[in-house]
């Protein structure tokens, strides 16, 4: 890949300064941890990943609450990452990691730009997968997230968490 990337180190001193509390800080290094271990594994089985993308993707994934906690935060951090000059590669990570990814017709109703917000590399479907399984800083069974999304009227949104944890799912289990 010939983007750089910035080292673990120095996401983290770019979340503290950009504005993260230690609580989103630990909440992006337990995703990160998560996602290293799904990116490895899948890696393992044959599919070509990225790992230090994962990694630093999910440790930038949520800087957009640095400034808000509503689902904007995606928009928010993907402008922050833009205007620091972050590559386009960590730039949709940030972009497309919420709800399992946010639909046209979503993204209209929120009042976003027409834009793509829906995971489409594994190394974003990879982030959106590990955040998912976590809250705050701890991890948590799928059917959480999945039943808060059911909770809140949003079935699209718990529909495509499900499709992507059985897809992430089948990428990791060794059929050899």
């Amino acid at each position: 890949m010939s983007e750089k990337l910035l080292s673990r180190k120095e996401a983290i001193i770019f979340l503290t300064k950009i504005g993260c509390s230690k609580e989103i800080i630990n909440h992006c290094k337990t995703v990160a941890q998560i996602a290293i271990k799904t990116a490895k594994q899948i890696q393992a089985n044959g599919t070509k990943v990225d790992i230090q993308l994962v990694e630093i993707g999910a440790m930038l994934h949520d800087i957009g609450r640095s400034k808000t906690h509503s689902v904007d935060h995606a928009i928010v951090g993907a402008e922050i990452a833009k205007n620091a000059g972050l590559p386009e590669s960590i730039i949709s990570i940030i972009k497309r990691h919420v709800g399992g990814g946010i639909s046209q017709n979503e993204s209209k109703k929120l009042g976003w730009a027409k834009d793509l917000y829906m995971p489409v590399t594994i190394e974003e479907k990879i982030v959106c997968y590990a955040d998912k399984l976590i809250e705050k800083s701890k991890i948590a069974p799928i059917e959480n997230t999945i039943n808060k999304l059911v909770e809140e009227n949003k079935i699209d949104a718990a529909n495509r968490v499900r499709k992507l944890y059985k897809e992430i799912n089948a990428l990791m289990d060794d059929f050899s």
